[in-house]
């Protein structure tokens, strides 16, 4: 149906069409005519003409409505007054019945090519209107894919930046506070004597303990160095274990034994989506436990985060699923996934919620290369 409308509009948008669908309606209307005539005889010679007429002005345009006109009184005079008949017995009645067809028509005509103008102009604006909105939606696109790129590459930077600072911690700040620790240790050999100073040497050598494991902590949080050297699960039951300490969340991970090394961009997205969703757990659930849980199933690896907490509210649940309108945490998290071709669902059901995550392993060359490092 919308293939014919669209073909008839096509026609009529074509000048010589136009015209000769007037003169295939005036035919037609003339046939009908024609047909009636034992009926009518010369009353109302243009009563199957007016149809013709309103179609060609409401249509075709006013060419096509004039050649309609014209037509229409030169037929009907011809065969349905005058053939009949002579000339010269054409009455009064008979010339105001053709004055007031000739009137009606002129009338239709104008109001049908008022119209068909009115109509053209809204198709034109529409049409304009079509475009701009193609044009925008092109332009989104293209805004849509360079945020998705920026925020791939602020990931990378990222996690780039917490390695320099890590090792910068561990290399120049750490040897100072040794080196600090055993000038202190000195001094309170010098000083033993002296109660009060060995008192304030005492505190400060314990200052300097914590500020070290601080640092320590500091650093290996921001990057562990387990995970270049030992490995996902190293890393993993490392972290766990301090998580625990701070948090007094008892965390169950099971992590197959024969799990093995992926690539390194995969391990430091499995760590830091879970770390993120340690702490989510820590902050928000109020759980007295989580499990974690991880495996490799075909070419991919599955990571299931689970809690006993109070869930995600209902009115939440919503903004959670969508990939646009979460927190920075989970948005960086389903971010990271995506850049490795991965992607994360969650689930909560009021008693506690389960993040799932599934990330493809990739190819032998990468899983070698990981196996090497």
């Amino acid at each position: 149906m919308a293939n014919d409308v669209a073909l008839f509009d096509r026609a009529l948008r074509n000048t010589p069409a136009r015209y000769l669908l007037s003169l295939a309606l005036t035919a037609v209307a003339l046939l009908l005519r024609w047909l009636l005539n034992p009926f009518l005889a010369t009353y109302a010679p243009f009563v199957t003409l007016y149809p013709a007429v309103v179609f060609a002005a409401w249509y075709c345009g006013i060419g096509p409505s004039l050649l309609t006109l014209a037509s229409a009184i030169v037929g009907a005079n011809y065969w349905f007054v005058i053939a009949p008949q002579s000339l010269g017995s054409i009455n009064r009645a008979q010339l105001t019945g053709t004055l007031a067809f000739v009137l009606v028509a002129v009338l239709v005509m104008v109001m049908g090519e008022s119209n068909r103008r009115r109509n053209e102009a809204y198709r034109k604006a529409q049409g304009e209107l079509e475009e701009r909105v193609q044009q925008r939606t092109i332009e989104l696109d293209q805004a849509n894919q360079s945020l998705r790129e920026l925020t791939g590459r602020l990931l990378q930077l990222q996690d780039d930046e917490r390695r320099r600072i890590a090792r910068e911690l561990h290399d120049s700040v750490g040897q100072m506070l040794a080196a600090l620790a055993m000038n202190l240790s000195a001094v309170h050999s010098d000083i033993e004597r002296l109660t009060n100073t060995s008192n304030a040497v005492n505190s400060s050598m314990n200052m300097v303990q914590e500020m070290t494991k601080e640092i320590r902590t500091i650093s290996y949080l921001l990057h562990p160095p387990l995970l270049d050297e030992a490995g996902l699960d190293s890393a993993l039951r490392w972290y766990i274990e301090g998580f625990a300490e701070r948090s007094n969340i008892q965390v169950e991970l099971d992590f197959p034994e024969d799990f093995g090394r992926l690539s390194r961009e995969l391990e430091t997205a499995i760590f830091r989506t879970i770390q993120e969703c340690l702490t989510n757990i820590h902050r928000h659930s109020e759980s007295p436990t989580a499990k974690i849980r991880l495996a490799r199933h075909g070419g991919e690896v599955r990571v299931e985060v689970e809690d006993e907490g109070k869930g995600i509210p209902p009115e939440k649940h919503y903004e959670v699923a969508s990939p646009g309108t979460p927190g920075v945490g989970i948005r960086g998290m389903r971010e990271r996934l995506r850049q490795l071709g991965g992607s994360m669902e969650i689930h909560s059901n009021g008693r506690g919620t389960v993040v799932k995550a599934r990330l493809p392993i990739g190819s032998a060359s990468s899983m070698s290369a990981a196996d090497a490092a």
